[in-house]
């Protein structure tokens, strides 16, 4: 393989690899499900689902901290899908030692 080849397939590669972060979605939630969050693959939060039964105006801080829990329960799985997307497309290019 002639390293402009390989050049041009590993843009492809990150191109496509954008595109699939863009699209993927992912939720991390706390509290049994009663936070959940949902963020795609650049771990923009596109949404915040609280359960009435998770509000309680006598202890903010237990939602507050269900709240922190459920976002970074949702960054991790960004950072475990988007390893996985990379592992399949890197494998792919074929380039010794890459993967």
């Amino acid at each position: 393989m002639n390293i402009q080849k390989m050049m041009r397939e590993a843009q492809r590669v990150q191109e496509e690899l954008q595109r699939k972060l863009e699209e993927l979605r992912v939720d991390g939630s706390a509290g049994g499900g009663m936070v959940t969050a949902v963020m795609d693959g650049k771990k923009n939060l596109l949404s915040l689902a609280i359960s009435k039964d998770a509000v309680d105006p006598n202890d903010l801080e237990m939602l507050q901290d269900l709240i922190v829990a459920a976002v970074a329960s949702a960054s991790r799985r960004v950072d475990e899908e988007s390893q996985k997307l990379m592992g399949g497309l890197m494998g792919g290019l074929g380039i010794p030692g890459l993967v």
